[in-house]
């Protein structure tokens, strides 16, 4: 007899990058650095293969008063001051003017994953891209959700139509649509919707609101390493063409954006419409933080703050050579990529790149094949995952060479 619940599934959680990497490091412990290539980590990197930690960000956050550190924070929603800059840094450059709420949450995964259980009952249905963060199906599942999946590409763009069908399909079942959209920098493959696609999109989501609501989880995690920063929260405007029957969640995430991984803050970001719809939603996720997480980290947010604000030219100097690191490598990767033939999803921006490999086997073997040759990189649905975050530059050199010839040799 489990003591579990009824409904809980008892297989145990396989974190793929993880191990991997766990892996890796192992690899690198007997036979050397520079005998492995390891591309699995999705933190940012410096060319010293050291984790990067912004000196704007860390030099304040350890002279923080240890009380202050040690305080609650003012409210279980966030503190005052930490949710107006939120909704500033997140909207900044766009002309996004709706009636909104910020809900401080760990991370950006919790902005998504709260946002899951906000609008959904038990046993309805998500829609979620097929190439994606793998933890969005966990945490549906944890939820009791059920999912469908849209095909993320079409060629070399983002599959409207596909979209367009997940929501009928789903529209079969349910009164009420949730989308999830990973962009700019999506994670694995590094795509971005272009304005185009943002405002077809919208207009997607409003002839879909027509039959019920319809809540768009736009999931921003990397948006700070935009390649053109000026204008990546551009496409926001669209959401001023919101129907009353449509609501955003933007979640943003600290971690990424001021590499502070550990320290777990990030924010869900409401907007519709209307001012009613966005305070009925803001209650529900004030009910889920007191319930599930109670309280963000209190400095964390005192320091965002400060970063932004008093130190924000420096901390976007800083931030900016890092951008243009994974520009450099990302660059070296997918021109040596293009000149042997080793097919890529489209890449525009980011921390990753994918390898197309459509057939999950062929790549779980290819995925074999590279770790023998001491190379690391993570299995995703319909590929194989290379981190440009956390490859140096000298290494990045060859390797698309390298992962098509061991390619070419699995059949």
């Amino acid at each position: 007899m489990a003591f579990t619940r009824k409904t809980a599934s008892l297989v145990p959680i396989k974190d793929t990058v993880f191990a991997v990497a766990d892996m890796a490091k192992k690899d690198k412990a007997e036979h050397g650095e520079d005998a492995v290539t390891d591309a699995t980590i999705g933190s940012l990197y410096g060319e010293d293969g050291k984790l990067v930690a912004f000196d704007t960000v860390f030099d304040h956050y350890d002279a923080i008063d240890h009380r202050t550190k040690a305080a609650y924070a003012s409210s279980f929603t966030g503190n005052p001051d930490y949710r107006k800059e939120v909704w500033d840094w997140v909207t900044q450059g766009s002309s996004l003017n709706l009636p909104h709420s910020v809900i401080a949450t760990p991370g950006g995964t919790g902005a998504v994953s709260t946002s899951m259980v906000t609008f959904l009952d038990t046993g309805q249905t998500v829609i979620l891209p097929d190439i994606a963060w793998g933890s969005y199906s966990l945490m549906a599942a944890q939820d009791n959700l059920k999912t469908v999946k849209y095909q993320m590409f079409e060629g070399d763009h983002f599959n409207l139509a596909s979209v367009k069908n997940a929501i009928e399909e789903v529209h079969k079942t349910q009164d009420r649509i949730v989308l999830v959209v990973n962009s700019p920098c999506h994670n694995p493959t590094g795509y971005s919707l272009s304005d185009e696609e943002w405002k077809e999109l919208t207009d997607l989501l409003n002839e879909a609101g027509k039959t019920g609501p319809v809540i768009l989880v736009n999931d921003i995690a990397y948006i700070d390493y935009s390649y053109n920063l000026a204008h990546s929260r551009a496409y926001m405007d669209c959401f001023n063409q919101f129907s009353d029957q449509v609501m955003g969640v933007i979640c943003f995430s600290c971690s990424k954006t001021l590499t502070s991984y550990g320290l777990r803050c990030g924010a869900a970001v409401i907007v519709a419409k209307q001012e009613s719809d966005v305070r009925d939603a803001e209650i529900v996720f004030e009910k889920n933080a007191r319930a599930t997480w109670s309280n963000i980290p209190n400095a964390a947010m005192k320091n965002f703050v400060w970063v932004v604000t008093e130190k924000r030219d420096t901390f976007l100097k800083e931030k900016q050579k890092y951008i243009d690191l994974m520009k450099e490598r990302s660059s070296v990767f997918l021109k040596e990529a293009e000149e042997c033939g080793l097919e890529t999803y489209p890449y525009k921006e980011g921390f990753f790149v994918t390898i197309k490999v459509e057939d999950n086997d062929r790549a779980e073997r290819i995925h074999a094949e590279l770790m023998k040759n001491h190379i690391y990189t993570v299995l995703v649905n319909k590929g194989i995952r290379v981190a440009c975050c956390s490859l140096p530059v000298k290494k990045a050199h060859g390797l698309a060479a390298r992962m098509k010839k061991i390619a070419d040799s699995v059949h």
